[in-house]
């Protein structure tokens, strides 16, 4: 398949790139700074901003089979939400004219942990990590009000998402987390990566979001 990739030198997106590679995919990146990553066999980089030109985003996705977003606006950014909901929005927009799938990476703030309550909302959700929480959920929300042309996927990972190993070896689940034997969600980045290269290469999870964790 030919992905293109929004945020392949982010810490999801550096791992989704490679497990792409390692599996035979061309990928396409998309980048504000086509400087920061070096093309190598089966990778092309181009520069483009997602707050910038819309129309110059949609012709970018001419031609691939799907888009891959771990579009990230910066966790020191004062206008985080905003920006996150502006790209976001301009990143769906792109990919519903360019008629081409979209899977985005989203976090696990949205995910229920009780009835009618998200981990965004709980007492203990990390201040610092509110802001961009809060943006990903509006975006999910958004995905779910848009029209039936737009084929979409919203992944949101475990709580706990740290560099690790590359397993294979995860359970997958809906609008709640996925918790272990011990009573913790957590996921490695490498198999984020795999979770979401496998929902490319088989849909399982069209206009829907999934979770996974061990």
């Amino acid at each position: 398949m030919n992905i293109a990739l929004i945020g392949a030198t982010g810490f999801v997106g550096k791992a989704v790139l490679e497990e792409l590679l390692s599996r035979g995919h061309t990928v396409r990146a998309l980048q504000r700074d086509a400087a920061k990553l070096a093309a190598r066999p089966g990778l092309t980089v181009r520069s483009v901003d997602v707050l910038g030109d819309g129309a110059s985003l949609a012709a970018e996705l001419a031609g691939v089979d799907a888009v891959v977003s771990a579009f990230n606006a910066g966790w020191a950014n004062p206008n985080l939400h905003d920006d996150f909901l502006r790209g976001s929005d301009a990143i769906a927009a792109a990919a519903r004219e360019a008629g081409v799938r979209l899977i985005v990476v989203g976090g696990a703030g949205s995910l229920f942990i009780a009835p009618g309550q998200q981990l965004v909302d709980s007492p203990a959700f990390p201040a610092e990590w509110k802001s961009g929480a809060l943006a990903a959920r509006e975006a999910l929300n958004r995905l779910r009000a848009a029209p039936a042309g737009l084929d979409w996927t919203f992944l949101s990972p475990a709580m706990h998402l740290a560099p690790g190993a590359r397993t294979g070896q995860f359970r997958l689940g809906g609008e709640n987390p996925v918790f272990d034997a011990k009573g913790e969600s957590h996921i490695s980045v490498e198999d984020l990566a795999v979770a979401i290269v496998n929902e490319l290469e088989a849909p399982q999870h069209r206009r829907a979001r999934f979770t996974l964790g061990y």
